[in-house]
C-alpha cells in the first residue's frame, strides 16, 4: 500500500512540472491567451515563401507578437490574408508599411511593420474585429524572386526591342569596320591634337637662312641735283608671299613650301631691310631709311613684290619680280620701273637655292639703285 502511494506522488509531482513548463512556454511567448493582444490582418498582394503559423512579427525591429493564422482567398487566388496577434500599445497607424524579412542562415521570414506618421489614425484591433493592413505588391519576394523578375522584365524589353537592337548592332559593327579601316588615320589625328595642346616630341628646330647683300665699293654721287631724303617702304605683296617659307611656283601658277627652311623674316619685311641695306653699301647711308616717325622725307620707294619663289619654265630658276614707283614729297608718283631677275639653281641643295636667291636679288638691287640715281638727278 505504501509503494503504490509513493509512485502516485510522484506521478502527480511529474504531471506539475510538465504543466508548469508548459505555462512558462505559453507566457513566455506572450501566447495561447495569457495575455491580452491586438490582432490585426495582413494582406499580401502575392506569395510569401516560408511564413507560417507562429512566425514572428516584429515593429521597428523589435518582437511584438507572432502569426496566429493564414488563410487564401478563394476570390483572388494571388493573395494571402496572415492574421497576427502583437502586444496592446503597438502604435499601428493606418499608414504603417509592412515588409518580410528574412532572418538567420535559412532566412526564416517574419512580418516587419514600421514606420507610421503621428498625423495618421491609430488602429486598433480585437480578435473579433480585426483591422486590415495592406502590404505592398513586391512585399514578401526574397532575393531568388526579385532576380527572377527583373530578368523576365529585362526579357521583356528585349523581346519588345528585338529589331531595334539588331539595327543598332548593325551600326555598331559598321561603325567598328571604319575605325578598323582609318586606323592609320585617326593615329594622325590624335598626334595632331596631342601637338596642338602642347605635347608630343619637341619639334626639331627649322634651319633658318638670310638674303647675302653685296658689300660693293660706293659709286661718286652724279652730278647736278644731289640726293634728298629716301624713304623705303615695307613692300605690298598678295598673301602668299607674306610667309617665312621658301615657295616653289609651278607654270600653271600653283605655289607649294619647299623643304624645313625658313627665311630670316617675312619676305616683305625682308626684302624691305635687304634694300636698305643694299642702298647703304652703296654710298647712301645718310640719304636712305625705312618709315621711321619725324623723318621728313623728300622721295619714297613703293615696292611691290610680285615673285619671289623658285620657278621652272625650263630649268629651276630662282625669280625676284619687284615693281617700284618712286614718289615725291607731294605725294606724285614721279616714276616707275619693273625689275625682274631670274639666276638658275645649280642644285636642289637649299643652300644653293639661297645663293641663287641672293644674286637675283643683288642684281636687282643693282639696277634699281642705279635707275634711282639717275631719276633723281633728272
Amino acid at each position: 500500500m505504501e509503494t503504490t502511494a509513493r509512485y502516485l506522488w510522484v506521478g502527480l509531482f511529474s504531471l506539475a512540472v510538465i504543466a508548469a513548463g508548459f505555462i512558462l512556454y505559453l507566457w513566455s511567448h506572450n501566447s495561447g491567451g495569457l495575455a491580452k493582444h491586438s490582432y490585426y490582418q495582413v494582406r499580401f498582394a502575392g506569395p510569401v515563401s516560408g511564413l507560417q503559423t507562429g512566425s514572428t512579427v516584429q515593429f521597428n525591429g523589435i518582437r511584438v507578437g507572432e502569426v496566429t493564422a493564414l488563410a487564401l482567398d478563394a476570390r483572388d487566388p494571388s493573395s494571402l490574408t496572415a492574421t497576427i496577434a502583437i502586444a496592446p500599445g503597438t502604435p499601428v497607424r493606418s499608414d504603417t508599411k509592412i515588409d518580410i524579412n528574412f532572418q538567420g542562415l535559412l532566412g526564416t521570414p517574419a512580418i516587419a511593420l514600421s514606420g507610421g506618421t503621428l498625423t495618421a489614425p491609430e488602429l486598433h484591433g480585437s480578435e473579433t474585429q480585426p483591422p486590415l493592413l495592406r502590404a505592398d505588391a513586391l512585399t514578401g519576394q526574397d532575393l531568388t524572386q526579385a532576380a527572377r523578375a527583373a530578368l523576365q522584365h529585362i526579357n521583356k524589353i528585349l523581346d519588345d526591342n528585338a529589331d531595334s537592337l539588331k539595327g543598332t548592332l548593325g551600326n555598331l559593327k559598321t561603325f567598328t569596320d571604319v575605325l578598323a579601316r582609318n586606323t592609320g588615320d585617326f593615329d594622325k589625328i590624335i598626334a595632331g591634337l596631342v601637338k596642338l595642346a602642347g605635347g608630343g616630341p619637341e619639334a626639331k628646330p627649322k634651319p633658318v637662312y638670310d638674303l647675302t647683300v653685296t658689300q660693293a665699293t660706293p659709286a661718286p654721287a652724279p652730278k647736278g641735283k644731289k640726293l634728298g631724303q629716301i624713304v623705303i617702304a615695307e613692300p605690298t605683296t598678295t598673301v602668299v608671299f607674306d610667309t617665312q617659307r621658301l615657295l616653289a611656283r609651278s607654270k600653271d601658277g600653283e605655289f607649294t613650301p619647299q623643304g624645313e627652311m625658313q627665311w630670316a623674316d617675312s619676305i616683305p619685311k625682308l626684302v624691305q631691310e635687304k634694300m636698305v641695306q643694299s642702298f647703304e653699301n652703296e654710298g647712301l647711308i645718310g640719304s636712305v631709311t625705312a618709315p621711321v616717325e619725324g623723318v621728313t622725307r623728300q622721295y619714297q620707294l613703293l615696292t611691290d613684290i610680285r615673285n619671289f619663289a623658285v620657278t621652272s619654265d625650263s630649268r629651276p630658276s630662282a625669280d625676284v619680280e619687284l615693281s617700284v614707283k618712286l614718289m615725291n614729297e607731294e605725294g606724285h608718283v614721279i616714276a616707275g620701273k619693273i625689275f625682274h631677275v631670274t639666276v638658275p639653281v645649280e642644285s636642289e641643295d637649299t643652300s644653293k637655292v639661297v645663293a641663287a636667291f641672293s644674286q637675283a636679288f643683288n642684281q636687282a638691287m643693282t639696277e634699281l639703285i642705279s635707275w634711282t640715281r639717275q631719276t633723281i638727278a633728272g
